[in-house]
């Protein structure tokens, strides 16, 4: 039962102390009327053996696995004033299925040096006994990783040959180079963001402003009923915010009329930045930095997609010609051909090293039990072992055309129903793994890298309420213990790890406008953007104030048409012949109606 609490406690992130909970007890021993209740310190133990024992594990899976990518990212508690490093690694086990297991969360001490978090890692690698199985890492674009990794990738290729030379092995993560660039982009208009973002917090504040915003919207023929206040740090919502917020842009500065303290509107050339931006993302300003992520991972990026048999090197045939130059295109994918058939080489070379110790270690037992039944052997028996020999060598010979060339020969995968979505690559390598024994194991162990850290980031999602308050004097071996511990327990029972509150975008929606927003408040919103004050004196026997409430009380009763609209204009333009201003507002208020 105790175990069994742990793994409760680990795998949906509960504290301790619940154990002592008046109601946990009580829910407990009506279950099972033989429960004891325990303390926090016990259950902290239970869950140290817990981890120690699910550790196992993991280690099985990674001790059999060929090669191993790993994604690390670093992580301040705000609360302990800490820095912690995850370490997941990823790998394709015997039956080909994706496999991602958290290795280690351990503390950073400051300065946090790319020196440091090198030396993390390769601890972490030498614990599990996988250090001579890396084949790449992904990490984010901070500068102490390019130290880390640089580190890393010297170490490894002093002990054994990386792929194509390394070339592989340092994988920058595209999701935060992407939030870079977008980033880069929205920079340009900064000021106008900010002021769109106050514009909707000042308007969303209460639901007068959101109905007068409504009603000047409605008379501006915008029929969009929603507004968007952004996440700051999220700049997929920004952009939504500032999309959305260009379809009132006109409605902006006629609010303010109707509000004195409402100061937070861009004007039209600022607009036009915010549309320039929208369109494109000034992808001009951003291309230094595409080039560098680019030209770094393009090799490995390209290796998968020829190892995917839905494309092979037909998509970077296709698709190269239009990244780069004629010439240029043509070298990189001569290039990417070159570093193919390298990998593929060593792979082979690397598999008939373990061809032959096999052969050698079997032939030296084989001589001498042949020596010691020479006397006893059958013919039969004899026969079959001299078969095997025959096997042994035959399976050593290279054939006339390798494994790659028959497989980039033959015509691509065409996927037959549910779009290409529906297709597994993993899948059909294992439905084709005795055909391309060698080219399998080499697509095993590079459609296995992680292309983002996000997997990694995915942990503080489950780990998110590991780092606060409440545990918050937690010493770091225990949380290291709570994170991995409860991503195995998660792994094992198939549950998904919980995500983490975050933030999301607040969407203003504007109430419908009123009846009586057709008369009186019509009425008085056109007096007020004439900037004007008017005295109420007598025309022909009626008022200005009458003269323009019958027109906007009774319009809407029975003017059905447009020409009945423009007589009524032409009337009150007889009456207020001095009064130009307030005439061109009435026109341009019905040429949008």
């Amino acid at each position: 039962m105790r175990e069994s609490i742990a793994n409760w406690i680990m795998g949906t992130e509960q504290p301790f102390s619940v154990v002592e909970n008046d109601l946990f007890v009580y829910m407990m021993k009506r279950a099972n009327p033989l429960f004891q209740k325990t303390c926090r310190a016990t259950i902290k133990e239970d869950c140290l053996k817990v981890y120690k024992h699910e550790m196992k594990k993991p280690k099985d899976l990674t001790s059999v696995a060929s090669k191993i990518s790993l994604t690390t990212d670093c992580w301040k508690s705000s609360q302990q004033k800490i820095e912690y490093m995850v370490i997941t690694g990823h790998f394709i086990d015997q039956n080909w299925r994706l496999q991602k297991r958290v290795l280690s969360f351990v503390h950073v001490p400051p300065p946090r040096t790319g020196l440091d978090i090198a030396d993390g890692i390769y601890k972490c690698l030498k614990e599990w006994e996988i250090e001579g199985k890396i084949f790449s890492i992904s990490v984010d674009n901070a500068s102490y990783n390019d130290r880390a990794v640089n580190t890393l990738k010297n170490n490894f290729n002093r002990v054994k040959k990386l792929p194509c030379g390394g070339r592989l092995f340092h994988v920058r993560c595209c999701a935060h180079i992407l939030d870079l660039l977008v980033k880069d982009g929205l920079s340009n208009i900064d000021f106008v963001i900010k002021e769109v973002r106050e514009a909707m917090k000042y308007i969303n504040s209460s639901e007068a402003k959101r109905q007068t915003f409504s009603n000047v919207a409605h008379k501006l023929q915008v029929h969009d009923r929603k507004l968007l206040l952004d996440v700051p740090t999220r700049w997929n919502s920004t952009y939504d915010m500032l999309s959305i917020a260009l379809k009132f842009k006109d409605v902006f500065p006629r609010y303010a009329e109707y509000e004195p303290h409402f100061h937070h509107f861009p004007n039209e050339d600022e607009w036009k930045n915010v549309e320039n931006v929208c369109e494109i993302l000034k992808i001009f300003k951003m291309k230094e930095k595409f080039d560098k992520y680019w030209g770094e991972c393009h090799l490995l990026m390209a290796i998968a997609s020829v190892l995917d048999p839905r494309f092979k090197m037909k998509l970077v045939q296709f698709s190269y010609p239009k990244l780069y130059p004629p010439n240029e295109a043509t070298k990189n994918i001569k290039e990417v051909e070159k570093a193919l058939e390298n990998m593929y080489s060593n792979y082979l070379l690397m598999h008939n090293s373990l061809v032959k110790e096999a052969s050698t270690s079997s032939s030296g037992s084989s001589g001498r039990s042949n020596a010691s039944m020479s006397n006893e052997g059958t013919p039969l028996e004899l026969g079959w072992e001299a078969f095997g020999q025959f096997i042994k060598s035959v399976d050593m010979e290279v054939p006339e055309k390798s494994e790659l060339v028959l497989y980039l020969e033959e015509s691509i995968h065409n996927v037959q129903g549910g779009g290409m979505h529906s297709f597994n690559a993993l899948e059909w390598w294992n439905m084709h793994k005795l055909k391309y024994r060698m080219l399998s194991r080499m697509a095993m162990d590079v459609l296995a890298v992680p292309i983002s850290t996000v997997t990694s980031e995915s942990t503080f999602s489950a780990g998110g309420r590991v780092i606060d308050p409440y545990r918050s004097l937690l010493a770091p071996d225990t949380v290291q213990m709570l994170i991995c511990g409860g991503d195995w327990i998660r792994q094992m029972y198939g549950i998904k790890n919980k995500l983490k509150r975050e933030e999301i975008p607040i969407e203003v929606v504007l109430p419908a406008m009123k009846a009586s927003s057709f008369s009186n408040e019509g009425f008085f919103g056109i007096l007020a953007l004439t900037h004007c004050d008017y005295e109420v004196e007598p025309v022909n026997g009626f008022s200005i104030l009458q003269v323009l409430q019958f027109i906007f009380c009774d319009l809407f009763k029975w003017s059905s048409t447009m020409w009945q609209c423009w007589f009524l204009v032409d009337i009150l333009r007889s009456y207020l012949t001095s009064s130009d201003v307030l005439i061109n507002e009435i026109e341009l208020y019905y040429k949008r109606a």
